[in-house]
């Protein structure tokens, strides 16, 4: 005679406490009469140029403007124009800072033409 094999299913209570055991895909997002199918999360898109960026930059471009109007005309100019140019591109919900940087950034190259041309030298001093 030999021996009978018994196995963990055998031994396995079965009642309304026990779930089945699946071996198949995962059953979450599977709908239900109670629960409806929920789709898989998503990671999270990063999107390029945001408004919060766009204010920074107007932010930016506005103090760049006022500090080369006292210093470093040539450098902080284009830069607050492009940081400015950027900002209203990319719709900051800080219009005027944006354009007011433009113009701080127009007027320090104006500053520096004048000086240029006043003193023949690229570089500049009070007193």
């Amino acid at each position: 005679m030999t021996p009978h094999r018994t196995t963990v299913q055998e031994h396995r209570p079965t009642g309304p406490t026990t779930r089945p055991r699946s071996t198949g895909p995962d059953t979450a997002a599977v709908a239900t009469p109670e629960r409806p199918a929920e789709p898989p999360a998503s990671p999270p898109v990063e999107r390029r140029g945001t408004v919060r960026e766009a204010d920074t930059m107007a932010v930016v471009s506005f103090l760049s403007g006022l500090v080369g109007l006292l210093a470093m005309n040539l450098v902080l100019g284009p830069i607050a124009i492009v940081l400015a140019g950027l900002a209203l591109i990319r719709g900051t919900s800080r219009p005027g800072r944006a354009r007011l940087g433009l113009a701080l950034g127009v007027a320090d190259l104006v500053v520096l033409a004048c000086l240029v041309s006043a003193d023949h030298t690229w570089s500049w001093s009070l007193g």
